[in-house]
């Protein structure tokens, strides 16, 4: 478990996620959250690479999620995040992001993080702005249901 000054992240069990996935009424979540449990359950060993970070206020309040989208063998990562509605706007995603980089700085075998920025989702370009993920525009390409202009944020592991 991971502890912030506001929030603490714990990855989610087996049953957790199948209430998440269950319970899910976006499609695209829905499909997101089967794959990252399908990747779980083909790699116990690295199941806090392919589960969903619970991110929920020091009261136990859930109010969001994180999550890596697996390992690749050279040690690179997708990060992705999600905030609740309710409590966007408060720093919360930055925050969670912030309260993970002594985490990954420790973890043997990685070597980049990295966001995909969707240009119109300026709030999330700004929490990887933030947490100092370098951007880099990589043109136009198809994400979920269409096509949009995207860039990549990194955040390289100081060696």
């Amino acid at each position: 478990m991971i502890h912030t000054e506001r929030l603490r992240l714990y990855p989610a069990s087996r049953e957790q996620m199948e209430a998440v996935i269950v319970s899910e009424q976006d499609g695209e979540l829905k499909k997101a959250y089967s794959e990252m449990l399908d990747g779980c359950l083909r790699h116990p060993e690295r199941w806090d690479w392919y589960a969903m970070w619970m991110i929920e206020e020091k009261d136990g309040m859930h109010i969001g999620d994180l999550c890596f989208k697996g390992l690749r063998e050279d040690g690179v990562a997708e990060i992705g995040y999600g905030i609740l509605a309710a409590f966007q706007g408060h720093g919360y995603a930055t925050e969670a992001v912030k309260g993970f980089r002594p985490e990954i700085t420790k973890r043997v075998g990685i070597t980049e993080v990295y966001g995909i920025r969707l240009l119109e989702n300026a709030a999330s370009g700004r929490v990887l702005d933030k947490c100092d993920f370098q951007a880099f525009f990589t043109g136009t390409g198809a994400y979920h249901d269409g096509v949009y202009e995207i860039s990549k944020s990194v955040w390289k592991k100081q060696k």
